[in-house]
C-alpha cells in the first residue's frame, strides 16, 4: 500500500456491540489502517438527535478529549448516538472529513456524504443514500478460514454434518417463550439424529436462564455429540468457529446482525422465526435474505439440511462507497 493509498481514517465505537462492529467492518473492507476512538455518552445523548445537532452534547469529558485535530479524512460512525459527533467532526475540520453514517442518523440527513442503510429500513432514498442487503459485519471468507484452522481441533470429536444452533433470545418488543426454546433445540436434536451429525449450541444474554437450562437438558439428553457455549462462560467464545466449521446454521430471526453473519458463512442457513419472536422490521431483513438465497425460513416441516448460498458481505458496498469519497477529497485538495 502507498502512502498515496492511506487515509487518515475514524471509527467512532460508542458502547453497543453491534453498532461497533458494523463500524468496523466497514472499516475493515476499506483495507486501509483506521483508528478507533471510543465514545461515552452522558443523560444528554438521550435526547433527539434534532437537538444535538452537529455537537458534542451528550459526550463525556474523556471522549472529548480523544476528539482532536488532525481531523480525519473519513469518519464511520453507526447507530442514533454517534451521528452528532460525526457531524460535529466534519464541522470543525471546515468540510474535509467526510462522513458515512451506517443506520439512520435521525436528522441532518443532508449534512452526511454516505448513509447506508439496509433495505428492509426502506429510508427513502436520495443522492447520499445508499441502500444495502441486511447489516455490515466482520465475517469475512479470509476470517472464517482462519477460525476454521484454529477451532478445528476443537470439535474433531464431532462427527459432520455439523448443525450450529445460534440462539438469541427476547427484545424490547418480542419474547422468546420457553415453548420456543423448546421447539428450536428439538428440531436441531431431530435433524441432526437423522444423519448421525452433532451440534454446536451457543446461547446469549437475551436467551434467559430457563431457556439455557431447557437447552443444556435437551442436549444432555439427546445422546448426541454437541459443543455448548454458556454466554456467561470465561471460555474463548467459539461463535466465528461455529460460522466457519459448520454445515447448517439455525439462527434465531430476533437479531439483524446474527442472522446477516450467518449468511456469510459458507454453511446452509435457516431463521428460526415463528410468531412472536421477530419484528415487522426483522421479518422484512428475513425475506430480504430468502429472496436472495442467502437464507431459508425454518417452517414446521422444513428439512434441515446443507445447501450452498452466496456470502453475504455488504460491508464491501459501503467500503466501495467510502473510497469513492476520498477520491473526490483528493481530487478537490489537489485543485
Amino acid at each position: 500500500m502507498s502512502e498515496q493509498d492511506t487515509h487518515l481514517i475514524w471509527v467512532l465505537a460508542d458502547d453497543r456491540a453491534g453498532n461497533i462492529n458494523q463500524a468496523i467492518g466497514v472499516a475493515e473492507a476499506l483495507a486501509q489502517p483506521f483508528k478507533r476512538v471510543d465514545i461515552g455518552y452522558t443523560k444528554l445523548a438521550r435526547l433527539p438527535n434534532i437537538i444535538r445537532g452537529a455537537s458534542l452534547i451528550g459526550v463525556d469529558v474523556p471522549s472529548r478529549m480523544r476528539l482532536v485535530a488532525p481531523w480525519p479524512d473519513l469518519v464511520i460512525s453507526a447507530g442514533r448516538r454517534t451521528a452528532p459527533v460525526a457531524r460535529w467532526i466534519k464541522k470543525q475540520s471546515r468540510g474535509h472529513t467526510r462522513i458515512c453514517q451506517i443506520m439512520r442518523p435521525d436528522s441532518g440527513e443532508s449534512a452526511f456524504d454516505l448513509i447506508a442503510v439496509p433495505a428492509h429500513d426502506r429510508m427513502a432514498l436520495r443522492e447520499n443514500i445508499l441502500e444495502i442487503p441486511g447489516a455490515p459485519h466482520r465475517v469475512t471468507e479470509t476470517r472464517l478460514l482462519i477460525e476454521a484452522d484454529t477451532w478445528r481441533p476443537h470439535f474433531k470429536g464431532l462427527p459432520a454434518p455439523r448443525f450450529a444452533v445460534i440462539v438469541g433470545g427476547s427484545t424490547k418488543k418480542t419474547t422468546f417463550t420457553r415453548d420456543m426454546a423448546d421447539e428450536l433445540i428439538s428440531r436441531a436434536i431431530e435433524a441432526a439424529r437423522a444423519v448421525d451429525g452433532s451440534l454446536l449450541v451457543t446461547t446469549s444474554r437475551r436467551t434467559g436462564p430457563e431457556n439455557e437450562e431447557l437447552i443444556a437438558e435437551r442436549l444432555a439428553a439427546s445422546g448426541l455429540g454437541y459443543h455448548l457455549h454458556d454466554w456467561t462462560s470465561q471460555d474463548e467464545n467459539p461463535y466465528f468457529g461455529y460460522q466457519a466449521l459448520a454445515d447448517v446454521l439455525i439462527v434465531t430471526g430476533d437479531s439483524v446482525s446474527m442472522c446477516c453473519e450467518a449468511a456469510a458463512a459458507p454453511g446452509g442457513v435457516y431463521i428460526y422465526a415463528p410468531d412472536g419472536l421477530a419484528s415487522e422490521r426483522h421479518q422484512r431483513l428475513h425475506q430480504s435474505l430468502y429472496d436472495g438465497d442467502y437464507a431459508r425460513p425454518m417452517q414446521t416441516g422444513t428439512e434441515l439440511v446443507p445447501f450452498r448460498h452466496p456470502s453475504l458481505q455488504p460491508a464491501r458496498l459501503v467500503a466501495q462507497r467510502c473510497l469513492e469519497l476520498l477520491r473526490a477529497t483528493e481530487h478537490q485538495d489537489s485543485i
